[in-house]
């Protein structure tokens, strides 16, 4: 059966490949701190379900330092020519795309037909988790269909990869690290503390203001950490379940499906979602680094209004 854990291997693997291209590469200065900082994500994905939570946390430190020490790399070799690259554009046009769309058909497909698959009575997928691991098999076929077609280099698709993640940088990993601060937040009991204070100085006896507390509180805590998903375990605890839910009856479903929208409003606002907002300026060469954040204000704001009227007009209505 193939699990999330396969999808693991074959990242850390990837990772691996570009710790040891940056190793190799004789064409620019070497830069150890790149070598070191993928190399140790790739320890992550490969071992890190057999390691202590102490050598995960010193693994994850680890990263951090390197990071933030400005010791990552900046750019990296093309693996082709610029004018080679532009003839193989021209040549094929906006077909060019479609390997890029074999990724998430393949992850809709997966999820919609192969959950229950099985083979000789052994499922074929883990059911749990069929949307990640068809998003790993759609990068495979996708990758399985562009070679012959566009007929690269054969280490093309890595030295691609290890160019897109040096220009990304730290960048590439902060979705992760937020994702797993909310997990902490959530287990070391902060959703409780925030749910205290909330009742302690907010006017949350009424389903408005509650409502009103739990969509902008979604929003402001996403744009701290940059991730809608690690503040969802927080609010909810702190006000989505024991004020919207279980006080004043709503409906968890929408609470949940609203509350998330409204913490995207935050991710349109902040830095913290760099792979939504400081990655594309730098891959741009944006001369303004917080340009989409100034773009996407205007969108977010009307938009958070709207996610709390709705909330407050369906969560009580079902």
């Amino acid at each position: 059966m193939i699990t999330l854990e396969h999808v693991y291997i074959l990242a850390g693997l990837i990772l691996a490949a570009f710790a040891i291209l940056e190793c190799l590469d004789r064409s620019r200065p070497r830069h150890p701190g790149s070598a070191l900082f993928w190399g140790l994500l790739a320890g992550s994905f490969l071992f890190g379900s057999h390691l202590s939570d102490l050598l995960n946390g010193i693994l994850a430190l680890s990263l951090i330092l390197i990071g933030g020490l400005g010791l990552l790399a900046k750019d990296a070799p093309e693996s082709r020519p610029q004018s080679e690259r532009r003839r193989s554009a021209e040549r094929h046009g906006n077909w060019l795309f479609f390997p890029a769309l074999i990724i998430p058909i393949t992850a809709l497909l997966g999820t919609l037909f192969l959950k229950n698959m099985t083979i000789h009575g052994v499922p074929l997928l883990d059911a749990k988790q069929i949307t990640l691991i068809s998003l790993g098999l759609g990068v495979l076929v996708a990758l399985a269909f562009a070679m012959p077609w566009l007929r690269p280099p054969v280490l093309s698709p890595l030295q691609e990869g290890r160019r897109l993640v040096d220009t990304i940088g730290w960048a590439a990993i902060l979705p992760q690290m937020l994702a797993a601060l909310g997990a902490v937040f959530a287990l070391s009991g902060v959703g409780r503390a925030v749910g205290t204070v909330a009742t302690a100085w907010l006017p949350l006896g009424q389903p408005l203001f509650a409502v009103i507390a739990y969509c902008v509180g979604m929003a402001m805590f996403t744009a701290i950490m940059g991730n809608a998903f690690a503040a969802f375990p927080v609010m909810t605890a702190a006000i989505g379940l024991p004020l919207i839910v279980h006080k004043f009856g709503g409906d968890p479903a929408i609470m949940g499906a609203v509350g998330m929208l409204s913490g995207f409003c935050g991710t349109l606002a902040t830095p913290m979602a760099a792979n939504f907002n400081i990655v594309p300026a730098a891959l741009l060469e944006l001369p303004d680094r917080n340009g989409v954040i100034k773009v996407q204000i205007p969108t977010a704001i009307p938009l958070l209004i709207v996610n709390t009227a709705l909330m407050y007009v369906l969560v009580f209505r079902f």
